[in-house]
């Protein structure tokens, strides 16, 4: 359950502390006042989306902070790498910037606002005021009857299967081209191979050949420089090069070095030099022979190289072209082995059909079963939420679809029902009024709810469409609800407000030009007068005032009976 909600900064709440108790919370005020932005508060310090809007007006940022008590999320944390606290209780922050950038914490530790979200879910369950509308949309049917039964391995096992199944049928495709545009791809594929295979690239060529030809076309300038650099090291017909000479030298002071440690360090270093030389003069010889080519291997170098950049102009370079030349054959051979390939294929495939076909039927064979139990459990729901006359019932439909199928299994769902007795029932999304959805909405939380005790449920305006003995019923049953976990509540009714554990008032003011909410909760005296102003608007009387706490001690009267 939430125990503390910090709000800072957001809309028209400057800041706010709201501290919730165990059993139903109801916030009431009037219209415009903020209700709602306690919801919003809610859901984006639980990973729900937000934005810069947020933020109230000229603020740096917008701060929410929850403390949960008595939720056990041991798995959230152990994957989130997040220490518990060892109090037990959960503390979230969350912080958006006005550009829009949100911060959020878990115990103090940076988490996403995906690993909130998933730990948002498993402490709150918030029913919008869209919520209703959602029933009116029949693709969502099958998902909250799966939801109630929970078909969840079932489910996983046909969607693998659909989705091989279709992946199968797509390779198939691929290869069951007419004869007509497989000649046309085979035609593209040979020309490709063949002018690749014919130039035969090589990772690297181009800056090889480059390299060379570059070498060539300054073949002069290099011949003339490696020359004379050759003769001043080796000597010519005239004079000594650098090489004898400094052979003359470590010969002679070789020998006298026999007399001197100083004269045969030297001679060590003149060795060494005489090495070194030698090596660079045998190296000169090489270059000058690399110098060396025949007439027209430069015409040579410059048609291979606009060979090689036409190639890399194609495909994009030589690796490329490689890569796409082992591409293409592989392709071709499985259009040339396409007949051989297909039987394979259209063998796998039915085998695939036969297994995807029998998940299909195992889970509407489940869902079929718990449709009667929801359908159960919702007309009794109802039949609390004064609808005793009300028909609910779930019928199918067979997929659309090839093999009998879709990718949602054999069936199609929708909800049907009859307000009245002896009427025919119709499809809620043709004839439920707004009030009807609100109380089948509660009733299908409620149901799909399973018993569960932990997680907070929280409803923004329930009571939409609802009034009378029948806003009166949903008053009962959101208190017999939070009988086994917390509900959070923001109404208009009178009725609800009444049956509140604890009610909190949220008013609107002015100052300094700017507009303030406030969230504070009441007491006996608060809770009758903010009752009358449900029943009777800013008309208070003692008459008025008087059958509000003729309403509250009902209310509490009833809640006692019934534990």
């Amino acid at each position: 359950m939430i125990r503390l909600l910090h709000i800072e900064n957001i809309a028209v709440v400057e800041k706010a502390d709201i501290e919730f108790t165990e059993g139903l919370n109801v916030l009431t005020g009037e219209t415009g006042a903020g209700k709602s932005i306690v919801i919003d508060a809610l859901s984006t310090v639980t990973g729900g989306r937000t934005s810069r809007d947020l933020v109230r007006t000229g603020e740096a940022y917008a701060l929410m902070t929850a403390v949960f008590s008595g939720d056990v999320c041991d798995g959230w944390f152990e994957d989130n790498g997040v220490q518990p606290d060892e109090s037990g209780d959960i503390y979230i922050s969350r912080r958006v910037s006005s550009d829009g950038k949100s911060v959020c914490r878990v115990n103090g530790a940076p988490v996403s606002a995906t690993g909130l979200r998933e730990l948002g879910a498993e402490l709150l369950d918030i029913h919008g005021q869209n919520d209703g509308r959602k029933l009116l949309d029949e693709g969502t049917h099958l998902v909250y009857l799966d939801s109630f039964g929970r078909h969840y391995e079932a489910l996983r096992s046909f969607k693998e299967s659909y989705n091989a199944l279709k992946a199968k049928k797509e390779e198939i495709e691929r290869l069951s081209m007419d004869e007509r545009e497989k000649e046309r791809r085979i035609d593209a594929l040979r020309y490709q191979i063949e002018e690749i295979e014919r130039v035969k690239p090589r990772p690297g060529e181009q800056e090889e050949l480059s390299s060379r030809r570059e070498l060539l076309l300054n073949a002069s300038k290099l011949t003339e420089a490696v020359e004379t650099a050759f003769e001043s090291l080796h000597g010519g017909e005239n004079a000594n090069g650098a090489v004898a000479l400094l052979n003359e030298a470590q010969t002679r002071l070789g020998h006298a070095a026999r007399y001197s440690d100083g004269l045969r360090i030297l001679s060590e270093r003149l060795t060494e030099l005489q090495y070194s030389t030698q090596d660079i003069s045998d190296e000169l010889r090489d270059f000058r022979s690399q110098l060396e080519y025949s007439p027209d291997e430069l015409d040579v170098i410059e048609a291979r190289l606009d060979t090689l950049k036409r190639i890399s102009r194609k495909y994009g370079s030589e690796e490329n072209a490689l890569t796409q030349l082992e591409r293409n054959r592989a392709e071709l051979s499985d259009i040339e082995d396409s007949a051989d390939k297909l039987t394979k294929l259209e063998s796998e495939k039915e085998a695939l059909i036969k297994e995807t076909v029998n998940y299909a039927r195992g889970l509407s064979d489940r869902r079929k079963e718990a449709a009667k139990e929801l359908q159960e459990r919702v007309m009794s729901e109802l039949s609390q939420l004064n609808m005793p006359g009300v028909l609910f019932q779930v019928k199918f439909n067979d997929a659309d679809g090839e093999y009998g199928i879709n990718a949602n299994g054999c069936d199609e769902a929708s909800f049907y029902m009859s307000a009245n007795a002896g009427e025919t029932p119709g499809r809620i999304s043709r004839i439920a009024s707004g009030g009807e959805l609100a109380r089948i909405m509660l009733a299908m939380k409620n149901v799909l709810s399973g018993g569960k005790e932990t997680g907070t449920m929280v409803f923004d305006e329930i009571d939409a469409g609802v009034s009378g003995i029948a806003a009166q019923r949903v008053g009962e049953k959101l208190a017999q609800l939070a009988k086994r976990r917390q509900v959070l509540c923001v109404t208009h009714l009178p009725q609800i407000a009444v049956m509140a554990d604890t009610h909190f008032e949220i008013q609107k003011s002015v100052s300094g030009g700017r507009t303030f909410t406030h969230v504070s909760a009441l007491d006996f005296e608060g809770r009758r007068r903010e009752v009358a102003r449900l029943s009777g608007g800013e008309n208070i009387t003692e008459t008025t005032l008087a059958s509000a706490g003729e309403h509250l001690r009902a209310a509490e009267g009833w809640k006692t009976s019934r534990q």
